[in-house]
């Protein structure tokens, strides 16, 4: 991200036996973000890695926002996981900040490590770094393994969530 943007603290939980690293996402990362995006039943049907040029830019509109956090995890210098934070300043819940946890992919050599819990605790820790009074995410309901992951963690389906797609020809 930019210097003017507040970097997250690096991952306190840095395993140098596993050389695993949680890091602020770089341009050069985009290519593996974008493909792990992709790497999966719902993510082949809308993302497009053989055409970078919208991540490039949302990457950029990402980078000049201090609210936004692009990371990913590294081990052994390979990108294996990834997440976007977003933090909210709010009115409702007496003024409460909050943080919105997007885009949570793991590398499929990597499913069932343990690092899956280990970027979802890295984006919990930053949000209370940032004041952030409650943490929340959505996911496809026809995510059910994820769906019971994020409960293991402790989230709740406390709420509908509702989507309205403003794609063209949608």
């Amino acid at each position: 991200m930019t210097d003017q943007h507040t970097e997250p603290h690096a991952d306190p939980g840095t395993d140098p036996a596993t050389d695993l690293r949680i890091r602020p996402a770089e341009a050069a990362d985009l290519p593996a973000i974008v493909a792990m995006l992709a790497d999966d039943r719902l993510g082949a049907a809308r993302e497009s890695p053989d055409d970078l040029t919208p991540y490039r830019r949302a990457f950029e509109r990402l980078a000049d926002d201090p609210n936004q956090y692009q990371v990913v995890a590294e081990r052994d210098g390979r990108v294996v996981g990834t997440l976007q934070l977003t933090i909210i300043a709010g009115i409702s819940r007496r003024g409460a900040t909050r943080s919105v946890i997007e885009g949570v992919r793991v590398h499929s050599d990597e499913r069932g490590s343990g690092l899956g819990t280990r970027l979802i605790q890295w984006a919990i820790d930053e949000s209370g770094r940032q004041g952030c009074q409650l943490v929340q995410l959505t996911s496809d309901a026809s995510r059910t393994d994820a769906l019971r992951f994020y409960e293991r963690l402790g989230f709740t389906a406390s709420h509908v969530g509702l989507k309205l797609s403003l794609e063209a020809g949608a």
